[in-house]
């Protein structure tokens, strides 16, 4: 399948990106082969970003501006993860477990804030990792939230990876589980005694924003205790959403804003793997388009069965470093 061509927004923002990550300022040369760009076009587009403040130039070297040092300070302070981390830390208080966020990305979800108790400290917490639905209870919550077609590049990473698609063990059977019982649950790989429950939080019908997962040991997820971390779990969801929609949002048409998988019940539903586990300057005074700038700068899981039939594993203590340091999330 072919790659769409890259816009002008594209090319913008994978200079601003190349900046932004470089470990020393780079030159006009360096960034326009990492983003992959004729000079002369990376050249262009730096212009309008060194006016708009995006990109800073000193000498022959780019800095980040001053917009992205804005947008920085304000995302520290209205982003999602800063929005939802009291609510992680609530939900890790009530429960005694690691608590964790991700977000949906084109075909795997992925953490990005997590609080982890300190008698959990040998599990993993996977905080920046990129997570498969066919392994994992956050992403599977997420693809269960999606419309049928955006569930494909989901299914797909499963088939590439020799996942079955269809069965009782198969991922659709797991997202049909999860999408009606409205929340995810694993019991881990048969090496680890980890398990993970995870619920969406989804803004309209087909877009989840997030998901939340409870992490723990797996003896701790047994059928007593499932209704009670079900319910923190749900509460917790429905608090991040009402924060997401902020003031006033709420009663629009009659229902709420912001709601978690649709047929939200208690019926429970195992499924996923477990989750914790030298130049010299550019010249700018060219408006020429087109134009090169005179000296430029240069393992396998459990069958996904129901709660009820499905024991989770025998486990050392909490306290144990036998554990494996792949987690759920």
């Amino acid at each position: 399948m072919s790659e769409a061509p890259r816009t002008a927004v594209d090319k913008a923002l994978d200079l601003v990106e190349a900046v932004a990550r470089a470990s020393q300022p780079p030159r006009l040369t360096d960034l326009a082969e990492e983003v992959g760009l004729h000079r002369a076009t990376a050249y262009r587009v730096l212009v309008d970003l060194v006016r708009r403040g995006w990109v800073l130039r000193a000498g022959d070297r780019y800095l980040p501006g001053t917009a992205v040092l804005q947008l920085s300070s304000s995302a520290a302070r209205n982003s999602l993860g800063a929005l939802a981390r009291p609510v992680l830390a609530a939900l890790s208080e009530r429960t005694g477990m690691m608590v964790n966020l991700q977000v949906p990305e084109v075909d795997r979800s992925r953490v990005i804030d997590v609080v982890r108790p300190d008698r959990l400290a040998m599990i993993s917490s996977l905080t920046g990792e990129a997570l498969p639905a066919h392994r994992f209870a956050g992403p599977l919550a997420l693809v269960a939230a999606l419309s049928a077609s955006d569930r494909v590049p989901y299914l797909r990473v499963a088939e590439e990876a020799g996942h079955p698609l269809t069965g009782a063990d198969g991922l659709l059977a797991d997202i049909e589980r999860a999408e009606r019982t409205g929340f995810a649950v694993e019991y881990g790989r048969n090496e680890q005694p980890v398990a993970s429950l995870a619920r969406a939080v989804i803004t309209r019908p087909g877009a989840p924003v997030c998901a939340l997962t409870l992490v723990g040991l797996g003896p701790e997820f047994d059928e007593a205790r499932l209704p009670h971390l079900r319910e923190r779990l749900r509460e917790a969801t429905d608090d991040l959403g009402r924060i997401l929609s902020g003031p006033g949002d709420s009663g629009t048409s009659g229902a709420p804003a912001v709601s978690a998988v649709s047929g939200d019940s208690e019926g429970s539903g195992d499924s996923g793997d477990s989750e914790g586990s030298g130049n010299s300057g550019d010249s700018e005074g060219s408006g020429n388009s087109g134009q090169t700038p005179s000296d430029p700068v240069s393992s396998s899981r459990p069958a996904a069965t129901p709660t009820s039939q499905h024991a989770p594993p025998s486990t050392p203590t909490a306290t144990s470093n036998s554990i494996s340091t792949e987690g759920p999330v």
